[in-house]
């Protein structure tokens, strides 16, 4: 099947500017970085001769982390139990992207847990930044 893929030219790219990040019911506008992917373990079956004569898929491993101002994760922090953000229960990520065509392209981090909480800063940096790895359970790219 074919699929039609527009062209560039005049076009616009997926940017920062357009992403808008959910978490916990809220749209958190000081998030500076997000990062998930979904690798799945691949390999090939060897048998007579020297190419690969099948192939097996293993487990997938979706990883993720968020980087939040300092800020964002203190008022999180404030609402969380016992003010421990590692004690929030599961939660989805939902990221919306606004493609060439003004069409929302969505991405949900399902099932997610923050598994730390830290600060870090040093002289001559800006705002300070929290990098919290999460815990999830996959990633749809709806």
């Amino acid at each position: 099947m074919a699929y039609f893929i527009p062209k560039l030219v005049n076009g616009k790219a997926y940017e920062w500017t357009d992403i808008q990040i959910n978490i916990l019911g809220s749209v958190f506008t000081g998030v500076t970085a997000i990062k998930y992917s979904e690798p799945q373990e691949m390999k090939n079956v060897m048998a007579a001769g020297r190419f690969p004569n099948a192939r097996i898929y293993g487990q997938t491993a979706p990883e993720a982390s968020i980087t939040l101002l300092m800020s964002e994760v203190e008022a999180i922090q404030r609402v969380a139990p016992l003010g421990r953000i590692q004690d929030i229960p599961e939660f989805d990520i939902v990221v919306m992207y606004l493609d060439s065509a003004n069409v929302t392209v969505k991405h949900a981090v399902r099932k997610c847990r923050f598994t730390s909480n830290s600060r870090e800063s040093e002289t001559g940096s800006d705002a300070i930044s929290v990098e919290i790895p999460l815990v999830i359970a996959g990633v749809d790219f709806i």
